[in-house]
């Protein structure tokens, strides 16, 4: 195996796909790859990934390198964390079978991932889970009790003059499935023209489908700087204790925010705000709501979810995964059916009408001739 490419290099995958072209070769330091950090990759198509840490632990079922794999892309783990020092950006690199080198020199060492590899590690991720959602409920449980009185007795919003009081909110977050999930509900957004909110990168994800963003809500970690400068009304997630990092960042463009402290995700407070304002449906798209979701968010549980989700339930529609429940595909049998349908109304107009007969009698005359009729 020789592989090569120019090295782009990044800690964080989300950060590091903004950079990554096709062709190169990405090094990440990500744990148990998750399905969205898969997707992104895949898109970009790089030549390689050297991945610093175990791309699958065992520990649950992570499938993004699963995916990454089957796409055909090659992934070798483990690759010693020296690599961040000793390759610099944009330099050339070789992998040759396992071995990396960079400028002829060679840097270090990996494991090329096999699917037998990742099967083996799905095996046991199935026998940890049970453990890992034992502790996972503890913590959920725990944390309910301390932020129940938090998320569930009267808030002090921040004000918005975005006007929500019985309209759709549509709330989209950059999950996994969110490109298909809004296409399947493109006609439902032209004809409802629901308030728009982005949580973080879900911002640039409205923009994708050439969609404006309302409201964007979150740390500002992951939204670029056109989603925020696209003049929708900006609530940056604060801590309890009221600080909020993303702030910073949002005062230095000259823009406006609000702040919301809130403990949870940002998007728990994306519905705590439609719901505060009432609206009359919520539907949310890319969202966070299950065990591997949480775990590969790096959070010990989900207490702040579960309880806003029991908060805004009575008209919360979690649109996640609704393009794999119906498809716009139109079976050709059908299709064939339709056009016919259309085509004998048109006919018979045509045939009858005074100014078109001539042409008809002329057109069944040359047929005649050409078939010797």
């Amino acid at each position: 195996m020789l592989i090569k490419g120019r090295a782009k290099l990044d800690r964080r995958t989300k950060d590091l796909v903004t950079r990554l072209r096709k062709g190169d070769i990405a090094v990440i330091c990500h744990d148990d790859i998750d399905e969205l950090a898969a997707n992104s990759l895949i898109d970009i198509r790089p030549n390689a990934i050297l991945n610093t840490r175990p791309s699958i632990t065992g520990r649950y079922p992570a499938k993004g390198v699963l995916k990454i794999i089957k796409a055909g892309i090659p992934v070798l783990d483990e690759v010693p964390d020296e690599i961040f020092d000793r390759v610099k950006e944009g330099s050339q690199v070789e992998i040759r079978d396992e071995k990396i080198y960079c400028g002829g020199q060679f840097i270090a060492e990996g494991k090329l991932l096999t699917l037998d590899d990742v099967h083996k590690k799905l095996e046991e991720a199935n026998e940890n889970f049970k453990e890992e959602i034992d502790i996972f409920v503890d913590n959920t449980l725990e944390y309910a009790k301390k932020e129940k009185d938090i998320l569930l007795d009267n808030l002090d919003v921040p004000p918005l003059s975005t006007p929500i009081l019985n309209r759709h909110v549509l709330i989209v977050v950059r999950g996994a499935s969110y490109k298909e999930d809004l296409r399947t509900i493109a006609f439902y957004i032209q004809e409802q023209k629901p308030v728009l909110i982005g949580v973080d990168g879900g911002a640039d994800a409205l923009l994708e489908f050439g969609l404006k963003p309302d409201i964007i809500v979150g740390d500002m970690d992951s939204v670029s700087d056109e989603a925020l400068q696209s003049g929708a009304e900006i609530v940056v997630h604060a801590y309890a204790d009221g600080k909020a990092p993303g702030l910073e960042r949002v005062q230095a463009m000259g823009l406006e925010a609000q702040t919301f402290p809130v403990p949870g995700t940002s998007e728990d407070i994306a519905m705590i705000l439609a719901w505060e304002y009432g609206a009359s449906l919520i539907v949310a798209v890319g969202t966070h709501s299950n065990i591997v979701d949480f775990l590969e968010k790096g959070r010990k549980g989900m207490a702040s979810t579960f309880l806003v989700r029991l908060k805004v339930g009575s008209i919360l529609v979690d649109a996640r995964g609704v393009s794999q429940l119906y498809r716009h595909n139109l079976h050709s049998k059908y299709l064939a059916q339709l056009i016919i349908a259309a085509l004998v109304p048109i006919t018979i107009i045509l045939w009858v009408s005074p100014a078109t007969r001539p042409f008809f009698k002329l057109l069944l005359l040359q047929l005649r001739v050409l078939f010797g009729m």
